[in-house]
């Protein structure tokens, strides 16, 4: 506007938006054409401020329809990712979508969208990515969603495989594509979207080992994003509510926990409640809500914005949740929670009916 108003060289209004984008150099030459014509109308007419403003949304557009744009995004089979992907695509971005089944249905949908702009590559993010997502230039963003929940289930009862895979595919394989991909997004000043969870920030009984591997990611994103900022490289956390993004087979569930279970932990609790854990994923799966909208909204603003914020918490109880967590008694806030996430239809076996109180 100021620049408008005070007829200042179109050279100085375009250098402004530049800096203030921080676009990668390979889009910045087209970028600067539509600019320059815009400021150059602008001025002509004496455009009041509502001109300007249609000039930046012209600059937002001509971001969001860059091809240079890349952006990886891992954990595509389904949920979040899978939507995402569909979305950065039809806007004319170059995504390459990371599946752990190649063959599975998700992938075969995004194939079958026929776009030149979204490559489906197979992508177990247990391992080293694969060289097939590594571009030379033009890397904007990358999207860290691949994860796993297991079923909710007593911290005594979890296998010790499922602590260990949970780390590994919620946490670590986000610190491994973020280790290869810096490169190249520091010269490019992009972004980095890690997914995280409600369960990372406020303790729920029965996502021990869910809840302590999306703590670390979190953590691992906020110190990253202050190493970063002095590359100009954006770091954000997608924490969302309940939301329903995949249906498992539970039934394998059962059997696995019986397995690695101690005698003691079985008698105490006894077969019947530990049957009954597969049945508490079922139902809470069937609360949550199937519109990803706020979501993938959400992961779109923090990749194709100006300013991203650090954290974005879409859906139900994302915010209030950690809000009361943090500002309430813990005796009262354990209450909420308790009354919300464990399950009451079965209980241990072991349990008296004395013993059922919890002690404040």
């Amino acid at each position: 506007s100021s620049c408008c108003r005070l007829s200042l060289p179109v050279a100085g209004c375009v250098a402004g938006c530049l800096f203030l984008l921080s676009l990668p150099v390979a889009g910045c030459l087209f970028l600067l054409q539509v600019v320059s014509s815009c400021c150059r109308l602008c001025c002509r007419l004496s455009l009041p401020v509502a001109g300007c403003l249609f000039l930046l949304q012209v600059v937002m557009q001509v971001v969001s329809s860059c091809c240079r744009l890349s952006l990886p995004v891992a954990g595509c089979d389904s949920g979040f990712g899978h939507a995402l992907a569909k979305r950065l695509s039809d806007e004319g971005l170059q995504v390459f979508a990371g599946v752990l089944d190649v063959n599975g249905g998700g992938a075969q949908q995004l194939r079958e969208r026929g776009s030149e702009k979204l490559k489906v590559l197979q992508l177990d993010v247990t391992d080293r990515p694969c060289d097939a997502f590594v571009v030379s230039a033009g890397l904007w963003g990358l999207v860290n969603n691949a994860g796993v929940l297991q079923c909710p289930t007593d911290a005594e009862l979890h296998p010790i495989t499922w602590y260990s895979r949970c780390m590994d595919v919620n946490f670590l394989s986000a610190v491994r594509m973020c280790q290869v991909f810096l490169p190249l997004l520091r010269r490019s000043r992009g972004r980095i979207v890690n997914v995280t969870s409600m369960a990372g920030e406020v303790p729920l009984p029965m996502f021990s080992s869910y809840g302590a591997s999306k703590a670390a990611i979190s953590m691992f994103s906020r110190v990253l994003r202050m190493e970063m900022c002095v590359w100009g490289v954006r770091v954000t956390l997608i924490q969302p509510g309940g939301f329903r993004t995949s249906s498992e087979d539970v039934s394998q569930f059962t059997d696995e926990v019986l397995a690695a279970v101690s005698p003691e932990a079985r008698e105490d609790y006894g077969k019947m409640y530990i049957s009954s854990l597969p049945g508490f994923l079922s139902k809470m799966s069937q609360q949550s809500s199937e519109d990803l909208s706020p979501v993938v909204e959400d992961m779109h603003h923090a990749l194709l914005s100006v300013h991203p914020r650090p954290l974005y918490t879409p859906g139900q109880m994302a915010w209030l949740l950690p809000l009361l967590h943090r500002c309430c008694p813990a005796a009262v806030s354990e209450f909420l929670i308790r009354r919300l996430f464990v399950p009451s239809a079965c209980r241990p076996t072991g349990l008296t009916t004395s013993q059922r109180r919890c002690p404040v």
